[in-house]
């Protein structure tokens, strides 16, 4: 006979109230969550993105790094002609904040030779390009076209020869081809264009300051021969199609492509 109480059935647990509905609920949530697509930009979006990126490392470079130039006249003949496109490093002569900048993007001081692009002492607004001839502290004189840095003559390969001293029977241009002595005072450089004859330089301005200075020109990247326009003066659509494709084959044939990629020197 068994006794009362020996066993008893396990009591079942009854859910607490409301938790049904709770369960329902998360398990909604999970769904509408498992159903909704990953977030992904719009394609307009992206491409504005790209642009303005592209446009914020544009202005950095042409602010700091390189900038584009064409050569407007031909006081820098024959190393530099009319039409050239060059690009010049504005980074070169400029400071560096850190060690990582400078090993990207190292500086270099001013040597003798090398053609920069500096701000027009008499008129900052205009960009003149000349190559470096005297350095701080030295004393420069030019005579018969032959300059002279304190009291030794320059060997300037770069020059053409009618350009390095007088020729049989020429008479000297006082200013130009006569000048100085004169000492390049501290912070300032003396800089002459390569046409001698041809070219406002330091000798008719005075030194150059070093803080004028915006860049050393490195390499043509292009050079254009524009010659005389070509004239179609015909009205019409026919005389416009003869003006495009006369303008399309000057293109490629002024185009001076022994130049093209050339180091400035």
């Amino acid at each position: 006979m068994a006794r009362r109480g020996a066993t008893r059935g396990a009591r079942r647990k009854e859910p607490a109230p409301g938790a049904g509905r709770e369960r329902v609920r998360a398990g909604r949530e999970a769904l509408a969550l498992e159903g909704t697509p990953p977030f992904r930009k719009s394609t307009a979006r992206e491409y504005l993105e790209a642009i303005v990126i592209a446009v914020i490392l544009a202005l950095f470079v042409r602010t700091w790094v390189v900038q584009a130039y064409t050569i407007p006249t031909g006081s820098m003949e024959h190393n530099l002609l009319v039409g050239d496109y060059i690009l010049v490093n504005k980074f070169v002569f400029g400071p560096t904040l850190a060690g990582a900048e400078q090993a990207m993007l190292p500086k270099t001081d001013v040597e003798r030779g090398d053609i920069v692009v500096f701000k027009f002492p008499l008129d900052p607004e205009r960009d003149f390009i000349k190559r470096i001839i005297g350095l701080p502290g030295e004393t420069l004189e030019v005579r018969d076209k032959r300059v002279y840095i304190d009291g030794v003559a320059l060997d300037e390969p770069y020059l053409p020869e009618h350009e390095r001293s007088l020729r049989s029977g020429e008479e000297a241009v006082g200013g130009r081809d006569n000048h100085g002595p004169v000492q390049i005072p501290d912070g300032h450089y003396f800089a002459m264009g390569d046409n001698r004859d041809d070219s406002e330089d330091s000798r008719f301005w005075g030194p150059l300051p070093a803080g004028h200075l915006k860049g050393k020109a490195v390499v043509i990247y292009w050079s254009y021969d524009a010659g005389p326009p070509v004239v179609i003066p015909e009205p019409g659509l026919g005389a416009a199609v003869r003006r495009a494709a006369s303008g399309a084959v000057g293109f490629f044939a002024r185009t001076r492509w022994d130049r093209m990629l050339h180091q400035v020197r």
